[in-house]
């Protein structure tokens, strides 16, 4: 048999992707599955995206290869955007790289900046992506504890009297994922000051600033940012267009030109229509975030209903389409906790162990889900 690469051996299957084998298996078998485990946005784009995608693809040259750093307009539509919601100034033509969703863009940092064996600074709990990544590259994951006693945010002090001459990179993601936490002005100045002090290259990762958050912040808006952090972003969750798969990175010319190195020897650009989809979602008015908020905000009050059912507690003042949940005392591990419920109630709800040892103790609710099916997932309890 043809061996694999060894840096398989150091990475295992997404959890979610062979959980929701399991899960599926169940509902193949007629059970009455209830997912509120993963989030993928259940709502629609704007028809105004649709319909500029649907227009798009009879244009002239629409279905050739586009270019790696996509369309002059989306790159001047992103720019427009981070100066409204950010007040972040971002030359279209130097600063902003769009890619094929902001997983990509994991790679692809990862893949520009990282040699064998540099270290990479990773948040526990925290995206799982950021630690598997770094090992198919041959770097070296090292966690830094979040913990809810210190609203989530890393113990900077703490870590600047460990050794950080080996770290390279550091993640962080605030509006935080999975705890909804959010970062002020203030602690990202103290980030960007502990990464130029230690030389990192920092990477904010902001998916979820306009979920529920009504102070949207940049870390590139801190003064000095550029020189020491990217950001990336995504129209996935801001735009119900997960399966669109378009994200952005920002930074300066010389960390985004090393990126586009990288990225343009991995794809051939981004069709054509998703590209002028993309354009259209950029430029939606204060309505779309309104109703996206109302929505969110309606479900996650049911979910509050379901976690105060099963006797947990959480930030009411958290933000981010996910309810971050402690497990009352006594209760089975987390993982433990959620396969129960799945067999006992077939709803199905992640973990806090697959972000990390410090989501011990805590499960994740997503808020893509419909009300009917929260009010549901409540009555079976």
């Amino acid at each position: 048999m043809i061996q694999t690469a060894k840096r398989l051996q150091t990475i295992e299957e997404y959890y979610f992707s062979k959980k929701l084998r399991e899960v599926r298996a169940m509902a193949a078998e007629g059970k009455p599955i209830i997912n509120i485990g993963i989030g993928s946005p259940d709502l629609p784009p704007s028809e105004a995206v649709i319909t500029s995608f649907q227009e798009s693809i009879r244009h002239a040259g629409a279905h050739q290869y586009q270019s790696y750093q996509g369309l002059p307009e989306l790159r001047e539509a992103i720019a427009k955007f981070y100066k409204e919601k950010f007040g972040v100034n971002a030359d279209p033509s130097t600063d902003i790289l769009p890619l094929m969703g902001s997983k990509e863009g994991i790679m692809h940092i990862s893949m520009a900046f990282l040699n064998e064996g540099d270290e990479v600074l990773i948040p526990n709990p925290g995206y799982p992506t950021y630690s598997s990544v770094t090992k198919l590259v041959g770097a070296v994951p090292r966690q830094y504890d979040l913990l809810a006693d210190n609203g989530w945010f890393p113990d900077l002090e703490s870590l600047s009297k460990e050794d950080l001459s080996g770290v390279k990179l550091m993640w962080v993601s605030y509006p935080h994922m999975p705890t909804g936490a959010t970062a002020n002005a203030y602690q990202f100045e103290t980030l960007v000051a502990f990464a130029k002090k230690h030389n990192i290259l920092l990477v904010n990762d902001n998916p979820y600033s306009f979920v529920l958050s009504k102070n949207p912040l940049s870390i590139l808006s801190i003064k000095g940012a550029r020189d020491t952090a990217l950001e990336l972003n995504s129209l996935s969750k801001t735009f119900n267009m997960a399966g669109w798969r378009v994200g952005m990175v920002l930074g300066n010319e010389k960390n985004v030109n090393a990126i586009l190195k990288v990225k343009s020897n991995m794809d051939s650009g981004m069709f054509y229509g998703i590209q002028k989809g993309a354009i259209e979602a950029l430029k939606s008015g204060k309505e779309w975030f309104d109703q996206l908020d109302t929505i969110y905000n309606a479900r996650r009050k049911l979910m509050f209903q379901l976690a105060d059912k099963l006797g947990c507690t959480y930030d009411p003042n958290a933000v981010g389409m996910f309810v971050w949940a402690k497990l009352p005392k006594g209760s089975p591990n987390s993982e433990d906790f959620i396969d129960r419920i799945l067999q006992d109630k077939n709803i199905f709800i992640a973990p806090g162990t697959i972000f990390g040892s410090n989501g011990e103790g805590y499960i994740r609710f997503s808020l893509c889900v419909t009300k009917s099916k929260i009010k549901e997932a409540i009555d079976r309890f």
